[in-house]
């Protein structure tokens, strides 16, 4: 990898060992002799653990034109697609207390002032989003499903359906929040409405028609199907991202309805993280969390005590936070990261980062691993145990590594635990190769890495002219999307955990290449034995391309 001035790598590594500053932090804790405990839960990615939503994920970095603090979800699309280079983050260490782990932050108390709890967020909505079955109607192509399946071969899967837009969306086009899968039911939000989706055909199931713009959502939606999404507090083009809507995602119904506060210009100008946690959603930005019950809309709680706050949660039931501290220059570079319990807010370990180091994304909570940034170019990925300790980082030799992550994805709504191309269980890390040209043709490769040494295991590379993508790690194996080339169609494939082959678990047909090859980055989810790909940002040059734009295909036998 192509290292910034001064700080060349030995040979094989992403560059100088891990190395902590005894007297900075007090000496270093050792790692311990065993891995953290059992693989618990799914990576945080785009997916979940089935039959859990298919999860997001999503294309493109756009950006969102508006000032933006540093640190914290608002951060912009750092990734922009372009690869980073991957240095050693020397993370600050921590001093060990007994059993357990204790960190030493600087600042105190709030100095007196009131904590804001969403002062007016137990305040219910007069009027509920209604249904609407004539307005943002998409289209099933059944004739160009029926085109393609004529053309299939043995072995191959059918196209089960293939969705057109048939919204006409504002001139820059509009985020696609999803897809969250419910049973049957396949949901996307966009724009100004949510709707439900069958997954064996992809006929309308429900619509619900919203009050105004969707501008966040959590990766996925909670164990008995409800999500609360975050909509503008109005239509105006500068309305601000605070009104929360719960829906319940098999029926299609609304439930509770509320605005939170947003003082300050750190949170007005940053955008918003949510995650699920049971029955908890968090609501991140820069300068602070709140956190409700998914279930009725009750206040648990927001601004915790001192100066550090959490910014944005991974969903899952761990509480995994990644939190920046408001220093004397009000600059929020020095970062956390920090198991809280998500019902009471309380702060259960920390570790902290060392200064001018970023908490980008999480990769996977259990095991715990955490991308680190610093600036455009220096890139790290450590991995944690499950009480906050270090336990290694990633050296990843000479190759370029590449995710697609928050603000490559989304103009809007910057999660940390959204990325495309990275998967994990208890002992191994898998991460996706930059797409390089051979031929005319982009290819690249999957690689593992020992998530006990930090050190690379094997590497399996795509067949030429195809990109693999790791998505999640089910019954032991990895699985992988591959991409459609031309005359090629992609597909879900398995590598074992020993590498080797990779072995065909639905392949998408030859016939349909071309249309799949027209889901640039999409959203891939692979639920119940059938694959979907989704546009995460959708838009067109004129209304009737817009209109008619291929936003959802779904293969299966």
């Amino acid at each position: 990898m192509t290292q910034p001035p001064g700080q060349q790598p030995p040979q094989g590594g992403f560059g100088a060992p891990y190395e902590p500053q005894p007297g900075l932090y007090g000496p270093p804790p050792q790692p311990p002799t065993q891995a953290a405990g059992p693989y618990g839960t799914q990576p945080p990615g785009p997916y979940g653990p089935p039959p859990q939503p298919y999860g997001q994920q999503a294309p493109g970095g756009y950006g969102y034109p508006q000032p933006q603090p540093p640190g914290g979800p608002g951060r912009g699309g750092r990734f922009k697609g372009k690869p980073a280079v991957v240095v050693a983050a020397v993370l600050a260490v921590c001093l060990i207390v007994g059993g357990g782990v204790w960190f030493a932050t600087s600042g105190g108390d709030d100095g007196g002032k009131k904590k804001p709890v969403a002062e007016n967020g137990d305040k219910q909505s007069s009027s509920p989003p209604s249904t609407d079955e004539d307005k943002g109607k998409a289209a099933v192509d059944h004739d160009t499903a029926e085109k393609l399946n004529a053309g299939r071969k043995s072995g191959e899967a059918k196209v089960l359906w293939i969705q057109k837009n048939g919204v006409d969306l504002p001139r820059n086009g509009s985020d696609a929040y999803g897809p969250w899968v419910v049973g049957d039911i396949v949901v996307k939000a966009m724009y100004r409405t949510v709707s439900g989706y069958s997954a064996v055909d992809g006929t309308r199931k429900w619509s619900l028609r919203l009050p105004s713009d969707v501008c966040a959502a959590p990766t996925r939606p909670t164990d008995d199907g409800k999500i609360v999404i975050g909509i503008e507090r109005g239509t105006a083009s500068d309305a601000p991202c605070e009104s929360l809507q719960m829906i319940d995602l098999a029926s299609g119904k609304a439930g509770w309805r509320k605005s939170y506060e947003r003082p300050g210009l750190w949170d007005g100008f940053s955008d918003v993280a949510m995650a699920i946690h049971g029955d908890v959603l968090t609501v991140g930005r820069t300068s602070r969390t709140d956190a409700y019950r998914v279930s009725d809309g009750k206040a648990l709680w927001g601004r915790l005590p001192g100066n550090c706050q959490p910014f944005g949660f991974a969903s899952g039931p761990l509480g995994i936070a990644a939190a920046s501290c408001q220093t004397e220059a009000d600059d929020h570079k020095e970062q956390l990261v920090e198991r809280i319990d998500p019902v009471s807010g309380k702060v259960l370990w920390k570790y902290k980062v060392k200064k001018g180091w970023q908490v980008d994304q999480f990769y996977s909570v259990s095991p715990l691993v955490v991308s680190l940034r610093k600036g455009e170019k220096n890139w790290a990925i450590a991995v944690l145990n499950s009480d906050g300790t270090y336990r290694s980082q990633l050296a990843g030799g000479t190759d370029d590594y590449e995710t697609r992550c928050g603000g490559d994805l989304l103009t809007r709504g910057k999660n940390v635990d959204n990325c495309l191309g990275v998967a994990a269980d208890a002992n191994t890390f898998y991460m996706a190769t930059k797409p390089e040209y051979v031929g005319s043709d982009m290819t690249n490769a999957v690689v593992a890495f020992d998530l006990g040494t930090g050190k690379s295991k094997w590497k399996v590379a795509a067949p030429a002219g195809q990109t693999v993508t790791p998505m999640r790690v089910e019954g032991g194996k990895a699985l992988v999307y591959m991409g459609a080339t031309k005359g090629k169609g992609g597909g879900i494939m398995s590598l074992a955990p020993t590498g080797g082959a990779l072995q065909p678990v639905l392949r998408h047909p030859a016939s349909a290449a071309e249309v799949e090859r027209g889901f640039s980055t999409p959203r891939v989810a692979y639920v119940n034995g059938r694959s979907l790909l989704m546009h995460a940002f959708v838009s067109a040059d004129t209304d009737e391309e817009e209109i008619a734009k291929k936003t959802m295909i779904s293969f299966g036998d």
